[in-house]
């Protein structure tokens, strides 16, 4: 015969099942409250939109038009720098991730004089400020010629990227059993061969978590593009920024481009989710 449950106890059973399920739920849609209101702002003219807010669609579905979209694209400045903000995020991340990688191995399985003092040296940068780099790389950058260009954004991120990069994979590479390993040198494999066949493979959850963090960071960066970037390299973050100073109530352009620079990283983000929470949680249990 089944023991009869306390109070308490069918009480947390409770919370910890539909209840839990419906909190999270509801928590999940109100995160999403912004983003709603943003695409459903982006889709109302302006007059629309300073006559009042943007739960008035439900009730008006005849307020929708794609018109602002269509004047966005007529907008030089915003379609550019949507672009520019591929060319500063794609190669930021892919360099951050192959070069991290690379690293991350060395750091975990390569013998080579003051390892541990060089790995010191890279956590020691992860609290190194942003702000307290600004000025010297930007006039180094100056002095190199690369200021004001997308190379240069590149690099920085690039630079302030790698000790997380470094420090993530390295923790991460050296979980991997060092039977594993051997067994694969006793093959024949070299370095080379075992980090692409064997810890790439591995470390494929860990890698595709540092791929989105850095993404993100780099796609809705301000600080680093208002200062290193120019006109012709800015990205859509400060384009949009710009556009806030000169035409401030130019919401027609504003929220469209808004949407579309927030639903691209939201659209990574829920496409790799389920590898993120792996990376993230690699090394947690073991």
């Amino acid at each position: 015969m089944k023991a009869k449950q306390s109070l308490g106890a069918r009480l947390a059973e409770g919370v910890s099942g539909g209840l839990l399920r419906v909190f999270l739920i509801v928590v999940g849609l109100f995160w999403l409250v912004p983003t709603i209101g943003l695409l459903l702002s982006s889709l109302r003219s302006p007059e629309d939109i300073a006559a009042s807010g943007w739960w008035k669609v439900f009730t008006e579905p005849s307020q929708i038009t794609f018109d602002s979209y269509a004047k966005l694209l007529e907008n030089d400045d915003i379609t550019s720098s949507l672009l520019n903000t591929v060319w500063i995020t794609v190669p930021a991340t892919l360099l951050v991730v192959i070069i991290g990688s690379l690293a991350g191995y060395a750091f975990a399985w390569m013998e080579f004089p003051g390892r541990d003092w060089w790995f010191l040296g890279v956590v020691g940068l992860l609290v190194v400020p942003v702000q307290v780099a600004l000025i010297p790389i930007a006039e180094l950058f100056g002095n190199i010629g690369i200021f004001g260009t997308v190379l240069g954004v590149v690099l920085f991120h690039v630079g302030f990227g790698l000790p997380f990069a470094v420090f993530l994979l390295r923790n991460f590479f050296a979980e991997i059993p060092r039977e594993l390993l051997e067994a694969a040198r006793l093959d024949g494999a070299g370095e080379l061969r075992l980090f692409f066949r064997v810890v790439m493979p591995l470390g494929g959850p860990a890698i595709a978590a540092l791929g989105i963090f850095q993404f993100l960071w780099v796609w809705n960066d301000l600080l680093v593009a208002l200062i290193f970037s120019d006109s012709g390299s800015q990205p859509i973050t400060v384009a949009l920024q710009t556009q806030v100073r000169q035409f401030g109530n130019n919401i027609d352009v504003l929220a469209p481009g808004a949407f579309i620079s927030m639903v691209i990283p939201l659209a990574v983000f829920f496409a790799f989710q389920r590898q993120f929470v792996s990376g993230v949680m690699a090394g947690a249990v073991k």
